[in-house]
């Protein structure tokens, strides 16, 4: 290998490059700051990590027995963020997932996740043996993204499966949209089980009005954060929060069990480099609020999204989509431009920004693109993306009447059969079929784009028309399509067929019979 190929070496100059991040992680390689003077005074002077690596000596704790420094860390954590208990995550939000769902479910037991989860929280259905009942996030078609989860279909759910014995959520979306958790906290706390909800691109909403509540405010009982995600942190931290929202002060979620697998699932050697870049960040941000930074940084997205509101062509997400399609609220933070109704995708809209603008955006859909900002991003970087967006829709062009307006349906929107569990799925015997031959098969594998990585197609569920069609899509448009074993892209693993012979059928929640359903 030549040295200019080294990993840390690209890294180096890609940090070096006049390239601007509207991507995680939240500290924006310190884009904002006009040198190291700058950096000091937000208390991001960050020492090398070299010097500060280290393992657990004599007056640092250990993060899986904390009695000490890291167990004052987190209960600090946890009285900022308003939780009882906190944990640090050096394994990202997906240990926390895995915990979360592992420490609230019984062994074969049953969770009513919605569709649009991340991969990992099937993994961790997959873990614990569980049978699914989804629940699906509405659909914006005009503008290409998810809704939120109704109240009422979550209510409808737990009442038809009463053996339901947790309830996981996204909210925000990877898109920004927010769900009505104070009244879905208020159904799943009557059935008397823990509401888990993955707020991990939601670890900011604590520090500023101009955001939406923290599910931790309105009757979740687990949080998952990825402060890296929107604060000054390092890449791969998390946090976990539990808190009291049982009968008198009791929890419906269990601290002790769900920290017994925090131990499971994160690793031994936690990285006191990360640990720290945890702690730094959750206080440069609450010095941020005292100050009023954030609010002043909340000024400045609502001046920069007024103005893009007015572009002709593309289209800006925003507060009007409030009481529509399940959202009860929108994060301002994120910038997601969908392309429907114009000549490009979501990929072309992402290249011109790249490779004419010098600006790379946290991920591209078929037609839309989102764009991730924090407080930690500078005046200029903003103006740059501004001015970009606004020539390109100058110089972007309607479809005509009668032309393809790409309405098709999000993937994770649409209702599956899911014909076998995860477990079952995964681990059955499988064949391999070209992926255009596949419908009516039952699927082995998981498909996704990463990011975000909702899956599109889960193991055990059925391939229908549609969904392949999506796929298929997805994979002319040259978007990230990933999990399959055929990294070509052309086949993929589907169960035998005995595999589902007699087995019975779950759509949506409602068990189904005969082929009434198929996509």
């Amino acid at each position: 290998m030549k040295e200019e190929e080294l990993l840390i070496n690209r890294l180096r100059a890609y940090g070096e490059s006049p390239i601007y991040p509207f991507h995680m992680p939240g500290h924006k390689r310190l884009k904002a700051f006009n040198g190291r003077q700058g950096a000091v005074r937000e208390g991001m002077d960050f020492p090398n990590p070299f010097l500060t690596d280290i393992t657990e000596v004599e007056g640092f704790d250990n993060l899986h027995h904390a009695q000490g420094i890291l167990k004052t860390s987190m209960e600090w954590a946890a009285k900022i963020y308003g939780a009882d208990r906190t944990w640090y995550l050096v394994n990202g939000s997906t240990c926390g997932i895995l915990a979360a769902v592992c420490g609230c479910t019984q062994p074969g037991g049953r969770i009513l996740m919605s569709r649009n989860c991340h991969k990992a929280a099937y993994h961790a259905a997959y873990l614990n043996h569980l049978d699914i009942t989804y629940v699906y996030p509405q659909n914006i078609p005009e503008l290409g993204i998810q809704g939120g989860i109704l109240p009422e279909d979550v209510e409808k759910l737990l009442s038809e499966h009463r053996d339901i014995q947790a309830v996981l959520l996204v909210s925000p979306t990877y898109d920004g949209i927010v769900s009505d958790i104070e009244r879905i906290g208020e159904i799943v706390r009557r059935a008397g089980i823990p509401l888990i909800v993955d707020e991990a691109h939601g670890a900011h909403f604590h520090f500023g009005k101009c955001f939406p509540k923290s599910a931790l405010d309105q009757g979740a009982d687990v949080v998952i954060q990825s402060v890296h995600k929107t604060l000054p942190s390092l890449t791969q931290t998390s946090l976990l929060h539990v808190k009291a929202k049982g009968p008198e002060g009791s929890f419906l979620a269990d601290p002790q069990k769900i920290g017994r697998y925090l131990s499971i699932f994160q690793s031994s050697s936690p990285s006191y480099v990360l640990m720290a870049s945890i702690e730094n960040s959750i206080f440069c941000m609450e010095r941020m609020r005292r100050e009023g930074r954030i609010e002043d940084y909340g000024r400045r997205l609502a001046a920069l999204r007024s103005r893009l509101a007015s572009m002709q062509h593309l289209k800006l997400a925003d507060q009007d989509l409030k009481g529509t399609a399940g959202i009860a609220d929108l994060d301002i933070a994120k910038l997601v431009i969908s392309t429907r109704g114009t000549r490009l995708s979501g990929e072309n809209l992402s290249s011109i920004l790249r490779e004419k603008y010098g600006l790379e955006m946290e991920m591209c859909g078929a037609d839309y693109v989102t764009a991730i900002t924090s407080v930690f991003d500078s005046e200029e970087g903003l103006k740059r993306l501004e001015k970009a967006l606004m020539e390109i829709d100058r110089e972007a062009s309607s479809l005509k009447e009668g032309e393809d307006m790409r309405e098709e349906e999000t993937a994770w929107n649409m209702e599956v059969q899911a014909v076998l569990s995860l477990r079952e799925a995964m681990d059955g015997p499988f064949r391999e079929l070209p992926l255009a031959e596949s419908i009516g098969s039952i699927s082995a594998e998981f498909v996704y784009l990463y990011p975000p990585g909702i899956p599109i197609l889960a193991p055990g569920e059925k391939i229908g028309y549609n969904i392949l069609r999506v796929i298929e899509t997805y994979i002319e448009k040259d978007l990230p399509v990933q999990g399959l074993a055929d990294e070509s892209l052309k086949t993929i693993r589907v169960l035998e067929e005995s595999r589902a012979h007699g087995k019975d059928i779950f759509f949506n929640g409602k068990e189904c019979l005969g082929e009434g359903h198929n996509l």
